[in-house]
């Protein structure tokens, strides 16, 4: 009888070992699933940019320095975006947000642009992107939580740490890359 209840004991803790073991490879995977719905916001804003630049530059007197700026982000978060490298896509993504809003805000200077129908389903595709990227941002931020949360809670910890399941990193930006758009500094 002794031996009946010690085996039942054995596979009471197998079946629920298995059971966190699956638990940990959901939430690995939802966090891969929320970067992917991130990574195609990405790349359909990065084919986008090009465009919308090339608009711009219809008009001579556009500011070729803040074109410049615009290239040069897309080019940080292309390249952050290829490595995954969350950190770096945070910074980057800081700078070409900051170059967006300098580009439709110097668009204001220039009437003939603000009424081309190319820069308007641009500008709007642009934002209608920027908007997707926060809301799956927010939901990838919260897949790492719910990561992270369970590979430290006992006793999936011990399943994770036997399983090399990592923490994941939050996509996060500074203070000043989420600051809005200086107009003074543009138009003074």
């Amino acid at each position: 009888m002794s031996m009946l209840i010690f085996f039942g004991f054995v596979a009471v803790l197998l079946i629920y070992g298995i059971s966190l073991y699956n638990h940990l490879v959901d939430v690995k995977h939802a966090v891969s699933k929320a970067w992917a719905n991130i990574d195609v916001l990405l790349k359909q804003r990065h084919d986008e940019l090009p465009k919308l630049v090339e608009v711009c530059k219809q008009y001579k007197q556009f500011e070729q320095s803040t074109l410049q700026k615009v290239i040069e982000a897309r080019s940080q978060v292309h390249a952050a975006r290829e490595r995954q490298d969350i950190g770096a896509l945070g910074q980057a993504e800081g700078a070409l947000r900051a170059g967006l809003g300098s580009i439709f805000a110097v668009a204001e200077a220039y009437p003939e642009l603000k009424a081309n129908e190319n820069f308007m389903q641009l500008q709007n595709r642009i934002t209608s992107l920027e908007n997707g990227i926060a809301d799956r941002r927010e939901l990838y931020n919260e897949s790492v939580n719910i990561n992270n949360v369970q590979i430290e809670v006992f006793p999936a910890s011990i399943i994770a740490s036997m399983f090399d399941f990592g923490e994941k990193p939050l996509l996060e930006f500074t203070a000043t890359e989420k600051a809005d758009v200086d107009m003074k500094q543009l138009f003074g």
